[in-house]
């Protein structure tokens, strides 16, 4: 028997399956949740599709975050498939290629303004479509990033964007807390993403991480599933507006250094 049997789950921005979102998908399905899934465009659907139905999905819908149209629209047909909702996943960001290099100064405030839309505002805007789907015990999870905390070079306005997204898991577990809803958000270090290719010299970061971290090991989309599977599951119940980091103890290095120089 699986912790999540019986269990509904709503997961957006898988891509491939190197997406964090599809490690916590795997995670999910393995301890029962039914899930569903959506996509945005022919493009990425050719890709999320068969992944989806690999995992059984009842639920494979279109979704662009910045439509507040199309997003009740999803949650339609999430009620007529699935009538409530008990997790939440948000995987969702996106900046302009162009705005992911060089000096943050350099932000234009048409890029300032669509990032903050897709990565920040949109988990607010999808917790407010699924007010009356989310039931109580239900767990809203989104992902960010240590660029939120500190300075990392070149993820500029992202950085900015997940701070927003972190400022508002913590109010939105306030507004949800009293139905028994929580809503936490999971920090992972770099993975090789489709999203963190867009990122100038995620190349060269990555090589490093492994270095730097207390672990000296990468991080897996499989360590991210694993950690969403706790903080979905009744084992984390008293667990709200928290940033869980899964990032092999990478944030608490102070100096950018490897280990091994010290």
């Amino acid at each position: 028997m699986g912790l999540l049997d019986g269990k509904k789950a709503l997961i957006l921005g898988v891509a491939n399956d190197h997406s964090i979102a599809w490690g916590v998908a795997q995670a999910l399905h393995r301890e029962g949740a039914e899930l569903g899934f959506t996509y945005l465009g022919e493009a990425l659907e050719r890709r999320v599709r068969p992944l989806a139905e690999s995992l059984g999905a009842s639920l494979i819908e279109p979704c662009d975050v910045s439509s507040d149209e199309q997003i009740a629209d999803l949650m339609a047909r999430v009620r007529e498939v699935y009538g409530r909702i008990d997790m939440l996943i948000h995987a969702v960001a996106f900046a302009n290629r162009d705005e992911l290099n060089g000096p943050f100064l350099k932000t234009t405030r048409q890029g300032f303004l669509l990032a903050l839309e897709i990565s920040a505002y949109s988990l607010t805007a999808l917790v407010k479509a699924a007010d009356n789907l989310l039931v109580p015990g239900s767990s809203v999870l989104t992902m960010t990033y240590h660029g939120s905390q500190q300075v990392i070079p070149n993820y500029n306005v992202m950085g900015v964007a997940k701070a927003a997204l972190e400022a508002s898991v913590r109010y939105l577990a306030v507004d949800l807390g009293q139905r028994g809803v929580r809503v936490n958000a999971i920090s992972a270090g770099p993975v090789r993403t489709l999203a963190a290719s867009g990122i100038a010299g995620f190349r060269a970061m990555y090589r490093q991480f492994a270095e730097r971290a207390p672990l000296r090991r990468s991080v897996t989309i499989e360590d991210v599933g694993n950690t969403a599977l706790w903080l979905c599951s009744d084992l984390s119940s008293a667990v709200t507006g928290e940033v869980v980091y899964v990032d092999a103890g990478h944030h608490h290095v102070g100096f950018n250094v490897a280990l091994d120089e010290r």
